[in-house]
């Protein structure tokens, strides 16, 4: 198996010799990019509508909508004169921008399962913020999360690194996403202690085909959080807005007590929310979080221009509409090379994993010929779609992936 590999730019390999010297391992986390490829560019210089523009001036159509945030498109034209506008009036004041008013009340009334909402910076912030709450609401402690589920990167839910010991996670008890009997197990290991059932709109782990949620388990957990008195949280964080914008189990009929969000909420701007039911609101009230910045003006104006613009209902439908496009003619594509493919989860997140391919290899061949044709997307790690992926932007990015597949041998 080989593929055709790019070399770095000259810009590039500067920008991370100099990296390596005052950033530890020269980036980290799910955007050091040398994890997954030796092809893909690390530093970016722009970005506009479904491209972006690597350091040395190479040009991308993207495929990954910076891991999410972007569900309008880079550069969008509206959230950014929202920016500008509030920009002259200041960001980060001695107290919390009128527009957190403004857009709390469009955000609950967007969303059916929310009375209320408070703002933090990403979605590792709500979600603790959604745990906590649970455990003040309850007085209990253990919490229900399925086995191999991100929710974000801090001890008490990491699911990789050192530095984290074993009493971090002691109150976590795991269960089996899509298998309820397995969730009614754990909830009998808690026992009275139960204060949460933490579970993602579906399975999207690492390394993984997507599994779209079955309605029966998404029932049935909502059922046991009921029976036992436990606090039921979507971790919306990752769909946020792509599947639903009343939130990604509106559609299936189950409504969570407290849900997360963030990623594409400002389009790019830094931002997570928290909503949930009256229920819960003098619980929220009674915790402790906060954040110098958690109430920025900047992203609250981007927020608002973003869900004002997605409730148009335009963005939605183009979305689905190039997942279809896409996964249609990848499937072809792949057939005609002779590749066996998987395309799993929701057309707006699509994932690609070659059949016999326990080691990523073959992904990770294709994902870099991809990216030497100008092509950015990711070996194991669901991709995003935006308002931006038009129907031409998708037919382009077909050209270049079929040359990818053909280079694969």
């Amino acid at each position: 198996m080989t593929s055709t590999r790019q070399a770095l730019g000259e810009q590039e390999s500067a920008l991370r010799g100099r990296a390596g010297r005052v950033i530890p391992g020269g980036m980290y986390g799910h955007m050091n990019v040398a994890a997954f490829s030796d092809t893909h560019p690390q530093f970016m210089r722009s970005g506009n509508g479904a491209r972006v523009v690597d350091a040395d001036g190479r040009e991308y159509l993207d495929l990954m909508c910076s891991w999410g945030p972007m569900i309008l498109g880079h550069n969008h034209p509206g959230v950014n004169a929202a920016i500008v506008d509030q920009l002259g009036r200041g960001d980060c004041l001695d107290g919390t921008s009128p527009l957190a008013v403004e857009y709390a009340e469009l955000l609950v009334d967007t969303i059916p399962a929310a009375n209320w909402a408070l703002f933090c910076k990403n979605g590792t912030d709500a979600v603790t913020t959604c745990v906590t709450t649970a455990r003040a609401a309850t007085g209990k402690r253990k919490v229900l999360v399925a086995q191999g589920a991100y929710h974000g990167a801090v001890p008490w839910c990491a699911l990789r690194g050192e530095g984290i010991v074993a009493s971090d996670q002691e109150h976590l008890i795991h269960y089996e996403y899509n298998d309820l009997a397995s969730a009614v197990t754990a909830a009998e290991e808690a026992g009275e202690d139960l204060a949460a059932i933490l579970v993602c709109p579906m399975r999207h782990d690492i390394k993984r085909d997507q599994e779209m949620v079955d309605i029966e388990f998404a029932r049935g957990l909502r059922a046991l959080a009921d029976r036992t008195g436990a606090v039921l949280v979507l971790d919306d964080v990752r769909c946020t807005h792509r599947l639903d914008l009343g939130g990604s189990w509106e559609p299936i009929g189950v409504r969570p007590d407290l849900a997360a969000y963030s990623k594409p909420l400002a389009n790019g701007q830094p931002l997570g929310a928290v909503t949930g039911s009256d229920a819960l609101r003098e619980a929220v009230r009674s915790i402790y979080v906060t954040g110098s910045f958690w109430t920025g003006a900047l992203p609250l104006a981007a927020a608002l221009a973003t869900l004002t613009e997605l409730r148009k209902g335009e963005a939605l439908p183009i979305m689905e509409r190039a997942g279809r496009r896409l996964r249609d003619g990848l499937a072809a594509q792949a057939a005609s090379h002779g590749f066996v493919v998987n395309q799993t989860g929701p057309v707006q997140m699509p994932m690609l994993s070659f059949a016999d391919d326990p080691d990523f290899r073959l992904a990770r061949a294709w994902a870099e010929a991809a990216a030497t044709r100008g092509v950015y997307l990711h070996p194991w790690h669901n991709w995003f779609l935006s308002a931006a992926h038009t129907d031409d932007v998708i037919d382009a990015i077909l050209a270049r992936t079929d040359d990818a597949f053909a280079d694969v041998v």
